[in-house]
């Protein structure tokens, strides 16, 4: 299947690692050139050489607080001048923030929203006149099961989450007098480095992969997925296939959400 991503110029915060490098690959490996934004400066270079080495497609990487309006608008503008213009923006940086209310104080709650919600919004402001330039204007938001099917141990995510895909719907419907489709990918338990937080919470006392085997026991597909589950589903609504799919929210789980 051709998603028609050939030439097109995408950018991915947080990819150097985890789900986001996953997404940088398969959309360099559908054709696409990519740009990629992390905090950790070696990691991103790292994935950079990566990606040109293995996919022979244009990387465009600088070191960015995706928190910062200022840092993004530098990463947004340096890549559209690298590539000539702008047709996909992922919105994914952002890692799961667990506690209860009690447990969660007010400036980490503060610090994660602004890293999940208004991140998003800072990188849609900076590549939206180059959005409204493209004749395939995608973006993508990366969010999580948690915003649709509370958790009640992830009380900030499930909150921030949700919030972040009202934004989405509303934020579609804006965007689409000028042709530019916006989407929702929800992932369940995914395979990546995000997990530290995470495992401290609920599993201090297990390695990585024996968590893995606790969480996948429930969730119907029996395992965690793999990074690259939810970059296919990333790909696809990139490309011109899904050129009438927009306020869409849509759930890589292995069936875990239960809500109808």
């Amino acid at each position: 299947m051709d998603l028609g991503l050939e030439g097109r110029r995408a950018i991915v915060t947080g990819g150097s690692k985890g789900i986001g490098k996953a997404i940088a690959y398969e959309l360099a490996g559908e054709g696409a050139h990519v740009a990629i934004c992390a905090r950790g400066e070696d990691a991103l270079r790292a994935t950079a050489d990566e990606l040109r080495e293995k996919t022979g497609r244009k990387v465009f990487a600088l070191p960015a607080d995706v928190t910062d309006r200022s840092s993004v608008q530098g990463f947004v503008e340096g890549a559209a001048s690298e590539f000539g213009g702008l047709d996909i923006l992922v919105n994914n940086a952002g890692s799961p923030l667990p506690g209860t209310f009690e447990q969660v104080e007010e400036e980490r709650w503060k610090a994660d929203l602004d890293v999940k919600l208004f991140a998003a919004m800072h990188c849609v402001r900076a590549a939206l006149r180059h959005l409204k330039a493209s004749d395939q204007a995608r973006i993508v938001n990366i969010n999580s099961i948690v915003g649709r099917q509370s958790a009640p141990e992830y009380i900030a995510n499930s909150t921030d989450r949700a919030a972040c895909i009202a934004f989405n719907k509303v934020l579609s419907d804006n965007l689409a007098q000028y042709g530019i489709l916006v989407n929702s990918v929800n992932p369940g338990n995914v395979k990546s480095e995000a997990w530290g937080s995470s495992l401290e919470y609920f599993a201090p006392d297990k390695e990585l992969e024996q968590y893995y085997q606790q969480v996948a026991a429930d969730t119907p597909l029996r395992r965690v997925a793999e990074a690259q589950e939810i970059a296919a589903v990333v790909a696809f609504l990139a490309g011109k296939r899904a050129s009438y799919i927009t306020g869409a929210s849509i759930d890589v789980d292995g069936g875990l959400v239960r809500h109808i």
